[in-house]
């Protein structure tokens, strides 16, 4: 790329950098302020036994959408289906916002997870329209600093706007800062133009949603709300595997299949979707957990829970921003994803070791080298898998990666939650007795559960508690540490492939599909909106 070429590209991205930004943190930041505002919600709409998936929902219309929305942006045009995607989401937030009761909510928030799941795949994929995969690790880095920070500021925000507005300004809030970034994107992204036939797998498309959704909602069901042997379940098992095979069938046959099953073709492709998935399964489904520990047993506040997610932020930030510029400056990714991988073994080792004595500041530690290993990993997955496909399908592709992650979270926070429940019952019974545990763990009783509750508690029932939730919290980080073991091991089979734009070596290996070279890129790039 000459030199005009790429001060033109630069300043194409910088002028529609911050709108990414703030797009990628409404996505990440809703389903987190909700969590703290949780409890008011259900007082107000009366439906504490529904608690569940209001989370649930958002999670599952994100999951079903990412393929779609990666598809229809490769072949109707990024920029128009990411705004669409944009409003969809805008308007999913004021409907939440406005919800009686908690069946509209849950609706509500599903329309607002299919446009977020549009969110998260779009600003991936923008860039990675706009940036070469050499100069795109700094910029992925940014995103990954954005999520992490999404991670504090969610909880935060949401349990201050909760004690001093309402949480209907949980979803409100999202209206000012999703039409800024509506603006801004309308009136400065310039994408290249690629051509390509307009046909829209929607076979493909709603088998797939059944069948995840069905996979879903064995994981959330099972065990707690239906015995893993009942008709619900068998069901749902019996309807998820004949859905994911007829997909699989279609998927074949398809002239533009949603979900390319030749993409896995590709080596470094399959093990970054891999890796994805495993970190969306341990770091969703066990970190979820921590800010019940940290409340009830350290006796932190709602309002300021979030602040005690910070040491986890810092280590995602700086380990996603120096690994983005270290890969930009020598086109090196292969060692991130492993010393991704093994920081994340040792922070699931050190969590796993949680009790009712561990301290706030060793809890900080522990999440410090947590969010080191997530920093890793998080957008160079992301960047392996968009350099082995065709610049065309790079929507597909990240739709893909960002689908085996958010997929990957699904279940992790179902199969956690079970492992969780289970620990925490068996503990209070040990204690108190099988009535004591029924009572304080059935029906979602400790949703909303504060230390100025506890106070009012017997002492030995407090007791029994804190020491039931700590051992549930370790006993997921210590399960979470056969899931997070693999991570590695599958970095490891990663072979280098040198990024476009950083020079002519060639590949290590030979992708699946074509991939052009940087002379395509720039012939591509030149022609724009």
């Amino acid at each position: 790329m000459s030199e005009t070429q790429a001060a033109v590209s630069r300043r194409d991205v910088m002028a529609v950098l911050p709108a990414l930004m703030l797009a990628i943190l409404l996505a990440m930041l809703d389903n987190m302020i909700v969590s703290t505002a949780m409890p008011r919600i259900v007082g107000d709409l009366h439906g504490l036994t529904h608690l569940s998936w209001v989370v649930t929902a958002y999670v599952l219309g994100t999951t079903v959408s990412t393929p779609l929305w990666g598809k229809i942006g490769d072949l109707y045009g990024r920029k128009s289906i990411f705004l669409t995607s944009v409003v969809i989401f805008l308007i999913g937030s004021a409907l939440s916002g406005a919800a009686q009761n908690m069946t509209e909510l849950i609706g509500f928030r599903a329309l607002q997870g299919l446009g977020a799941g549009g969110l998260i795949v779009g600003v991936m994929a923008i860039i990675g329209d706009l940036v070469p995969p050499r100069e795109r690790g700094k910029y992925q880095g940014y995103m990954a600093g954005i999520m992490a920070l999404a991670m504090v500021a969610g909880p935060l925000a949401g349990g201050y706007i909760t004690d001093h507005l309402s949480w209907r300004w949980a979803f409100y809030v999202n209206l000012p800062l999703g039409a800024i970034a509506l603006v801004l994107l309308a009136v400065r992204l310039k994408l290249p133009k690629y051509r390509t036939e307009h046909r829209i797998d929607w076979t493909g498309a709603g088998l797939l949603a059944v069948g995840i959704t069905a996979l879903v909602l064995i994981t959330t069901w099972g065990g707690g709300e239906y015995a893993w042997d009942s008709w619900q379940i068998l069901g749902l098992a019996g309807l998820a595997l004949v859905t994911l095979t007829l997909f699989v069938l279609a998927e074949r046959r398809a002239a533009e299949p949603i979900l390319s099953l030749g993409l896995f073709r590709n080596r470094n492709f399959t093990l970054s979707a891999m890796i994805g998935f495993l970190l969306g399964f341990a770091m969703f489904g066990a970190i979820n957990f921590l800010p019940l520990y940290q409340q009830v047993v350290q006796g932190a506040s709602a309002t300021n829970s979030g602040l005690l997610l910070l040491p986890m932020m810092a280590g995602m930030l700086v380990t996603s921003v120096v690994s983005g510029q270290v890969i930009t400056r020598t086109g090196q990714y292969r060692i991130f994803p492993i010393l991704g991988g093994l920081s994340m073994v040792t922070g699931m080792v050190l969590l796993s070791t949680l009790t009712v004595t561990t301290s706030k500041t060793m809890t900080a530690l522990f999440m410090l080298v947590l969010g080191t290993g997530m920093g890793f990993l998080m957008q160079t997955t992301m960047l392996i898998s968009q350099n082995s496909v065709e610049q065309k399908d790079l929507g597909v592709a990240s739709s893909t990666a960002t689908f085996f992650r958010s997929i990957g979270g699904s279940f992790g926070v179902s199969l956690f939650g079970a492992i969780f429940n289970r620990v925490l019952t068996d503990d209070i019974a040990s204690r108190l007795g099988p009535k004591a545990a029924t009572a304080i763990s059935s029906g979602g009783q400790l949703a909303g559960l504060t230390p100025d509750k506890l106070r009012a508690m017997p002492p030995d029932a407090v007791s029994a508690l804190l020491h039931a939730i700590a051992t549930g919290t370790s006993s997921v980080f210590f399960w979470a540490i056969f899931i997070t073991v693999l991570i590695p091991v599958a970095a490891v089979l990663i072979r280098h492939v040198p990024l476009r734009g950083s020079g002519p070596a060639k590949p290590a290996e030979p992708a699946a599909e074509p991939v052009p070279d940087a002379g395509t890129f720039e012939r591509e790039l030149s022609a724009v909106d």
